[in-house]
């Protein structure tokens, strides 16, 4: 059951949501940073320095949230955000690895994406 916050129990945290939410490069950016800070640490949503308006960090947050990614507490006039790290490691093994090694720069068309691509059809 969420709680009063939005923040789904470890049970509740599905694939799809989580995948929707890091299908956003902005998103993906945000729980890459905070996977590679140290455990436990928590950030405003201004320090990630997002190039969008006030009211798209808050979307982006609040997608981040429901889909049991991050946790955000209320710190005065602020929201604080932290990556719910052992829910995630719980629920999907290597998943957080997997955002954490991934380059901002990379571009999706890029001739290394699709050798990556090309490789994975011809193994299956």
């Amino acid at each position: 059951m969420r709680d009063e916050e939005g923040h789904p129990s470890v049970e509740e945290i599905g694939l799809g949501p989580v995948l929707a939410a890091l299908a956003d490069p902005l998103r993906r950016r945000v729980v890459r940073e905070l996977a590679l800070a140290p455990d436990g640490t928590a950030r405003t949503c201004s320090s990630f320095g997002l190039p969008v308006s006030k009211a798209t960090v808050t979307h982006h947050f609040r997608t981040l949230r429901e889909a049991g990614l991050i946790r955000q507490v209320d710190r005065g006039n602020s929201r604080m955000a932290s990556l719910r790290r052992t829910d995630i490691e719980l629920r999907f093994p290597g998943l957080l690895g997997i955002v954490s090694a991934e380059t901002e720069d990379r571009d999706p068309g890029s001739s290394e994406s699709t050798d990556r691509l090309n490789h994975c059809a011809r193994t299956r």
